[in-house]
């Protein structure tokens, strides 16, 4: 087996990083734009084959999602033609592919969890080109394994968590939105969903979803953030989305039905506080 993770300086990517070292050691590359450029559908070609590739597990995407209703191009570029060209490697390969989505495919005006088979219906440039990315995966390479997560933090890079502890630290107040509802999802969590495919004596191709258990609005989550960490003095206040406008429409309710990579792959999906608890545990013995 031989594995290339791209996008593998990312939040994900590193996760990934520990879980691969641990389960498959020695038996892995990892890229991000320096070393192989996605959207170069010659060089990709070239990369899988003269590596061997067997898995390509796809963390690179384009994810400022405010900023991709104006950087079109550039959006659709990584999030569909590069995804195209990995396909294309991998169905001339024979590579399998584990590719990430995101819980953005969907518009948020339901109020029951969505499952793999539901209509999709992005409401952002970012959530388009994603499920884009999806249908192009799965027209060049059907024997993939497309994920769709949501609410995605680490310890490593710019995400959520580590912005509103920094909030936290240096202002009174902070307003949050707090009619939006999702499942913050723990990236080292996701990280041991994919090594758990990627280790199955099994390999069954299709769309699942996976996110931590439990469901919170931001302003939950920023509560549960700041209780953690002990941050006093800042006061979290509930705010509604349209007092709260950005570039982009985001769902208000995308919480995911994750009981099929359960019950197929045997992955768990950990209490969203409990992940969270370790990761600001990390966060402070890393500062």
């Amino acid at each position: 087996m031989k594995i290339l993770v791209t996008g593998a300086n990312g939040q994900l990517g590193r996760e990934l990083r520990t879980v691969l070292e641990r389960d498959f050691p020695g038996q892995t590359i990892y890229t991000d734009i320096e070393e192989l450029d996605l959207t170069d559908e010659a060089a990709v070609k070239r990369f899988v084959a003269d590596n061997d590739i067997s898995h390509i597990v796809n963390c690179a995407a384009y994810t400022a999602v405010d900023r991709a209703e104006e950087d079109k191009a550039l959006c659709h570029k990584i999030n569909v033609e590069a995804v195209r060209n990995l396909a294309n490697a991998a169905f001339e390969s024979g590579a399998k592919v584990v590719h990430i989505s995101t819980d953005y495919v969907f518009d948020g005006r339901t109020y029951r969890p969505y499952n793999e088979a539901d209509k999709v219906n992005p409401v952002s440039q970012y959530g388009t080109t994603k499920r884009q990315g999806e249908t192009a995966l799965i027209a060049l390479a059907p024997d993939s394994v497309i994920i769709r997560t949501a609410w995605l933090y680490s310890p490593h890079g710019k995400n959520f968590v580590k912005t509103m502890l920094h909030l936290g630290a240096t202002q009174n107040e902070i307003r949050v939105v707090a009619d939006q509802i999702g499942s913050p999802t723990y990236a080292g969590d996701l990280a041991e969903a994919i090594g758990k495919v990627l280790a199955s004596h099994q390999w069954v191709p299709g769309i699942y979803h996976f996110t931590n258990s439990g469901v919170a609005s931001w302003y939950d989550f920023t509560k549960a953030i700041l209780e953690i960490a002990g941050v006093e003095g800042c006061n979290v206040k509930p705010i509604p989305t349209e007092d709260y406008p950005t570039a982009a429409t985001r769902p208000f309710f995308s919480v995911l039905n994750t009981s099929k990579i359960r019950a197929t792959y045997n992955a768990e999906t950990p209490y969203w506080r409990d992940s969270l608890v370790k990761c600001i545990k990390r966060l402070k013995e890393n500062s």
